[in-house]
């Protein structure tokens, strides 16, 4: 987490240091961002980085916090969009994230270059309860679960964060793989299908 060093910063001063980190995370991958080239983007001391953020680590922990803000309200307007139907909500999540949205969007395409930049930064993400669970509080209102097969909350949460890991990895193979988002949208669609409808056949199917 940021000081309060960096909070009382001037406006200009604080988004010129956030432009630079931006511009180095979403031009290579955290492992290889370097505070050097941050802090002579920024044009500020070495020493200066020190004083708003404990490490590298600390710094990409707070930008990721800035992509979670933006793409949970994102997130939350497609679910809008889809009257509350969980599975229709990822495949739009997908598509815009297939046609990189809307350009004048700045923060969503950074957030699509760093995830780029850090394959498995999505996957493991949407696999953390702690940030399903931040997701699902915010949506939960629009979801309507009366087209699920049932209502109680457990039903729902764990309907819900399957559909997300499942549209998290299809997001991060589209973005590795774009000339491939046909097909992969193709298995995200059937993935989906599996979660509405079961794999079982009808006389098969029994409650565990």
């Amino acid at each position: 987490m940021c000081t309060e060093t960096f909070l009382r910063l001037p406006e200009e001063k604080r988004e010129r240091f956030l432009d630079a980190a931006w511009e180095e995370f979403t031009q290579t991958g955290f492992a290889d961002a370097s505070i050097n080239q941050i802090v002579r983007r920024a044009g500020v001391p070495r020493g200066s980085f020190y004083q708003y953020f404990s490490d590298k680590d600390d710094l990409f922990s707070y930008l990721g916090n800035i992509i979670l803000k933006h793409l949970v309200a994102e997130y939350r307007g497609v679910m809008r969009k889809a009257e509350g139907d969980i599975f229709r909500t990822q495949l739009l999540c997908f598509d815009r994230v297939a046609t990189h949205g809307s350009a004048a969007d700045l923060l969503f395409e950074r957030s699509l270059r760093i995830v780029r930049k850090n394959p498995g930064l999505l996957p493991q993400a949407a696999m953390q309860e702690q940030v399903l669970y931040r997701i699902f509080a915010e949506v939960r209102e629009d979801m309507d679960v009366s087209l699920l097969r049932q209502q109680d909350e457990t039903f729902v949460w764990h309907t819900f964060a399957l559909a997300i890991v499942a549209v998290a990895i299809a997001v991060v193979a589209c973005l590795e793989n774009p000339e491939k988002a046909e097909s992969i949208r193709c298995g995200l669609v059937t993935q989906l299908d599996i979660m509405k409808n079961g794999s079982l056949a009808e006389p098969c199917r029994e409650s565990l």
